[in-house]
């Protein structure tokens, strides 16, 4: 069947193993110096693996696999305890997968295990909670993962004049998501590249003037985006042929946006070609937390 899996590229895999401890499910492991897909049948898709690789090496691929076993991961899971018992079943919550979460519980009570979940939204109020083993599988759930757990941010209301007349855009081109653009557009080249995480500017709100103004654009995630290696492919052309001045990167603070610039540092290696890269982290509150002027 088709289906979302891992796919990690060797070449660029230097066996650190950051990514294993990230894998709950138990599908990867180092072998022979490098992270391998020990099986088709414990990888879920979701890439819970993919912030963690410094390389850039893990993708998300679409291809011919064997269908995920709740049931098989299940067996593996248990031998790592409560406290992975406990982050498996929220990361499915996470990714609202719930029908493996349900075959999960399915497994547990079945087993006589006991499991909790923290930081359930019921529909009446919103509150941290400990549940035990007779938790309810229907019921929503707020996210664990770093990324995209739930937080409710304090709107300003003391905004002054300049606020209150139309702001002016400074997008000059379509497309600006990267797998639709062509690196040999004409608004690429000799151009000034922002690369933005496509949470920032829903997060800054003066991205259009303080960032955008004065450079073309690509759009992407890092974490959900597929054929990443279509991203490195395209900017390594963009480097070369376009001839790009500089490469801003802009993400949010949370740890998946981190290989957003990793792939800006690995198109500059593989083009060989030294050009200006400079990072910036937004806080999920909107503030600039970080410059960092790499190269």
């Amino acid at each position: 069947m088709l289906r979302k899996i891992v796919n990690i590229d060797e070449e660029l895999c230097d066996g650190c193993g950051l990514c294993v401890p990230e894998c709950h499910e138990g599908a990867l492991q180092i072998i022979d110096g490098k992270a391998r897909l020990i099986s088709d049948l414990f990888c879920d898709g979701l890439g819970a693996c993919l912030g963690q690789c410094p390389q850039g090496a893990i993708t998300i691929d679409v291809r011919e696999a064997e269908p995920y076993d709740e049931m098989k991961v299940m067996d593996y899971i248990i031998k790592g305890g409560h406290n992975v018992i406990k982050a498996h079943l929220e990361h499915l919550i996470d990714h609202n997968e719930m029908e493996y979460y349900r075959q999960a519980v399915d497994y547990l009570q079945l087993h006589g295990i006991e499991y909790e979940i923290t930081s359930v939204r019921s529909n009446e109020h919103d509150e941290k909670k400990q549940f035990s083993k007779n938790l309810n599988p229907h019921q929503q759930y707020a996210c664990s993962c770093p990324g995209s757990k739930e937080i409710q941010l304090n709107i300003r209301d003391n905004f002054n004049e300049e606020y209150q007349t139309k702001s002016k855009s400074h997008l000059t081109q379509w497309p600006v998501q990267f797998h639709l653009i062509s690196p040999n557009a004409n608004y690429f080249r000799n151009a000034d590249l922002l690369l933005t995480a496509d949470c920032v500017p829903f997060a800054y709100p003066d991205y259009h003037k303080d960032f955008l103004q004065g450079k073309s654009l690509a759009v992407a995630c890092p974490k959900l985006d597929t054929n990443q290696r279509a991203y490195l492919d395209k900017l390594v052309v963009m480097i070369r042929e376009a001839e790009l001045r500089s490469i801003t990167v802009l993400v949010m603070q949370v740890p998946c946006c981190s290989g957003l610039y990793q792939l800006a540092q690995r198109a500059i290696e593989e083009s060989e070609i030294d050009i200006p890269l400079k990072v910036i982290v937004i806080g999920i509150n909107g503030e600039i937390l970080k410059e960092i002027q790499i190269s």
